[in-house]
Order: structure tokens, then sequence, then C-alpha cells
């Protein structure tokens, strides 16, 4: 199990016990051969012959996924300018790793106490992601609770209303204080000055066809007319269900959330993908994930980067409920990184995320594989409600400085990975290029 769990809290079928060897499975590796779970397990927990982490095993690892990192995508570090748009923390699934969501009870106009969330209008919405083009960010990224009152668009909210199922986690929007509008209506308010939308999780989508007979791709396809122009793959967390079904039962399982990300792809969509690691799931789960991943990819290809996502365990259910007692270790992030690489041959891009292992940490996942360094993020809701502390904003000055300071090239990139410029660090005024309305003024003066 993860180093976060305590020892016999939860039995799992699946459980980090290889025929292989460490050292097979690392000569598999340095060669780019395809890797096997058990390769995996093997070099995610430097070997299943002795207990804890071995730190020379360890680097041996980081250094055959820098190696890898190096001949795949060379020494650019990119990241995109970007803001995040949140609609609504209303929420009632009950992911005991979150505290992002408030009780979507507490949103109705009949519950007359403060409980600190919010849902924005489309036009509030619309406001937000103007003023952010206007300062230069090329994309703007939107996850949310799943309010009772979403609806894909009008014509989902008829025939959730003509219904007399009482499953279906439906409140008209009369009900509420702010009406957040429908799917289609919020992505038509993004979709602004020529800005990037990266909206609608597979959970998001589950909701957005709940009650009805359409299909994933029929969703996505309303979406994407809408003005969604790709999808983040999270709500993946674990990949496993015998661990979603301790960490978010109420959620889609794993096939589900496959077959959403498929019909993305299938109408056109790019997608990402995520893996939420370091509560209770142990090395077996991970690497299950990352082959589920890749196989993911080998049907689609249409995964432009994979996002290891270390929890953030203090101020969740998890942790007050004592089904873990902190996150993961250190070298448990910088092996996943590296085994990410490792295993995921057919994703280019793997990303190090600095709101949730901080500067000086996110900078050493650099060098463990990771070759993405998220985006300047106007603003974050998620982490910091789970009691992360690494901040909300970097600027592209910050990105230029702290890249290069580790020998590495900074680069400014689309969200497809196709438009790139090199920054240079040595110019007086830093700021984003590849924005619509971007011309080079730092995002925040």
């Amino acid at each position: 199990m993860s180093d976060a769990v305590p020892t016999g809290d939860l039995e799992f079928t699946h459980q980090p016990t290889t025929d292989q060897s460490f050292e097979n499975a690392l000569a598999k590796a340095r060669d780019g051969e395809r890797l096997t779970v058990a390769d995996g397990v093997e070099l995610i927990t430097t070997g299943t012959d002795r207990d804890g982490i071995d730190r020379r095993r360890k680097e041996q690892v980081l250094e055959a996924a820098d190696r890898r990192r190096a001949e795949v995508v060379g020494d650019e570090v990119t990241f995109v300018a970007n803001l995040n748009n949140n609609v609504t923390t209303a929420c009632n699934t009950g992911c005991l790793f979150c505290n992002f969501k408030d009780r979507s009870e507490q949103f109705r106009t009949s519950y007359q106490e403060d409980h600190g969330g919010f849902t924005k209008k489309p036009a509030e919405s619309r406001e937000i992601v103007a003023d952010a083009v206007e300062r230069g960010i090329y994309e703007v990224c939107s996850v949310s609770g799943l309010h009772p009152a979403l609806v894909l668009d009008e014509a989902h909210r008829e025939l959730l209303e003509a219904s007399d199922r009482e499953d279906l986690n439906y409140r008209p929007p009369a009900e509420y204080d702010v009406d957040p509008g429908t799917y289609c209506e919020q992505i038509r308010a993004m979709d602004v000055g020529g800005v990037h939308v990266h909206s609608m999780t597979p959970e998001e989508a589950y909701h957005a066809r709940r009650g009805t007979d359409w299909s994933y791709e029929e969703v996505f396809r309303r979406l994407s007319r809408a003005g969604l122009d790709s999808v983040p793959g999270t709500a993946a967390e674990i990949l496993v269900d015998e661990v979603r079904e301790v960490i978010c039962p109420a959620k889609i399982d794993s096939a589900e959330w496959l077959e959403a990300m498929e019909a993305a792809a299938a109408v056109g969509l790019d997608t990402t993908a995520t893996i939420m690691y370091g509560h209770v799931e142990n090395a077996k789960h991970r690497v299950l994930h990352l082959q589920r991943v890749r196989e993911l990819q080998d049907r689609t290809g249409a995964i432009t980067e994979f996002v290891p996502l270390s929890f953030v365990h203090e101020e969740t259910p998890l942790y007050e409920r004592g089904l873990v007692d902190g996150g993961a270790s250190r070298d448990e992030d910088e092996l996943m990184i590296a085994v990410s690489r490792l295993f995921l041959d057919n994703v280019d891009h793997i990303q190090s995320s600095w709101v949730k292992y901080g500067d000086s940490r996110g900078l050493k996942m650099l060098t463990c594989g990771a070759d993405d360094f998220m985006g300047t993020i106007l603003s974050e809701e998620i982490t910091k409600r789970a009691g992360g502390d690494y901040g909300e904003f970097r600027s592209i000055r910050e990105y230029a400085d702290m890249i290069s300071a580790i020998g590495r090239t900074p680069v400014e990139r689309s969200t497809d990975y196709e438009h790139r410029r090199v920054v240079d660090p040595e110019a007086d005024v830093v700021g984003p290029r590849l924005g619509p309305k971007a011309d080079g003024t730092p995002l925040l003066e």
C-alpha cells in the first residue's frame, strides 16, 4: 500500500507482488521496451524483494526516465498561459478525497446559513474569461461540482423535468439562489475572443446525459458545437474499481470513464489524462492505472499529456475519517513521475504540478521524466480547498527564471502543444504571446 495508509485498514485483491526482478525491469526500461504491469510494479517500488524504497535503485529509475524524456521531447520545459474558471462548488457526489465541493443542498434558496461556496451564472463566466483573454491567456480550464440544476442544454432539461425518476440528481434552477444555466451555455459563455476552452471531464459528461439514452459522443458533439475545444481527463483518480469503491463510490466506474474519453476523441476533441495517487491505493493499482491509460492512447491517440496528481490529504474526509494519515512521500512522487514516463511510451508529455508539489519539488520532477510545468492558473480553488499551500498564480517571468535556472529551455505552449515559442529569460519584460490577445505584456502588473 501507499505510505499514506495505516497498515491493515483495507484489503484489496490487487497486491504489489510480481515474479519479475527489478534488474530485468530496469534493463527493459533502459532499452525502450514496452513495460508490463509487473515491470512497472518493480520500478515504482524499487523492487518487491525488499521493504521500503531503495535509494540507489530509485536513482537508477529516475536516470532512465530523464534520459527517455530527453530522447522524446528534448530539453524544453513547456507551460501554458491559462485561467481556471470553476463554475460551481455545489456537489453531492461525496468523494472522500475532495474538499472542493459544498453540499448542493446548501445552495438552495430555502437554506439560510452561509456555506462559503459559489455558483457563477454564464454571464459571470464570460466576464471573467473575457478579462483574462484581454490580459493574454491562451486557455480557460473549467472543472466544476455536479450541481443538480446543471444540464447539458434545454432539451436535456425538458427530459429531466418530465421524468418521474428520483435517482437523477436533478432539481430545477428555481430552487437555487443562483441559476448555473446549462453546460452548453457555460461553454458558449467561456468561448470568447478565440480562447481555447478545456472543460467537461468524463464525470461532468455523465452528469450531462443522466436520465437520457444519449451516447457520450452525442454529448461531446453538442458541447463541441457550443465551443468546447478539448477535454480534461480528470475524475480518473485510480482506474481500478476496488479503489474507486473506497474513495469515490458515487462516481462513474473505470469502464465508463474510459468510454467517455473514447467518445471525446471520436468527435475530434483532444484529451489529457491524470492519476490521483497517494491515498488508499497501492503500487499495483498505480501501474494498472498507467496500463489503462496506455491502452486508451493506443486506441485513440488523443491524449496530449499525462498529469500525476499527488493527493493533498489535509481537510479531506479520507484524512478526517482516519483512512489515511498523510499523502505520498517524496520518493513516491518522484517514482510516479519517472514510471509514468517509462510506462507511457505513447504519451509524449508528462506534467509536473507545481500546485501539488511546490516550486522546488516541482522543478525536481523535471529531472525525473516530466517536461511540462502546468500553467499560469489565474485562479485555483480545488487544491487550495483541500489544504494546498502552493499558491494560485505563476507568472511568465517566474517560469522563465525557474526553468532556465535548472539548465532547461522555457517554452510557452498551446494546449495541444502544437504552437510553441521559446521565452527569453534575459528580456526586460516577459509576458504571454500565444493567446489570441497576448502581446507580451505580463498577465499581472
